[in-house]
């Protein structure tokens, strides 16, 4: 599963990128929470935790069977 959450991440990566930000891989539990680091400026963006759940929770729950949760740390 782990490969599966670092293959999508990588097609959100780009998007974060180009307003200065990124995203970090930090764990796949074995009862599917990813935990992830936003990183640069979407550490500290206003819009992080809709950027979480709305694109990278969603995109990560709908791809990657097992996944049921995004959590930032």
């Amino acid at each position: 599963m782990k490969e599966q959450v670092v293959a999508v991440l990588d097609k959100v990566r780009p998007v974060l990128q180009r307003d200065g930000g990124d995203v970090e891989l930090v764990e796949v539990s074995d009862d599917g929470v990813v935990l992830v680091r936003l990183k640069g400026a979407c550490s500290g963006c206003p819009g992080a935790t809709m950027t979480l759940k709305a694109v990278i929770e969603n995109l990560l729950v709908k791809e990657v069977p097992g996944v049921t949760r995004v959590v930032g740390v």
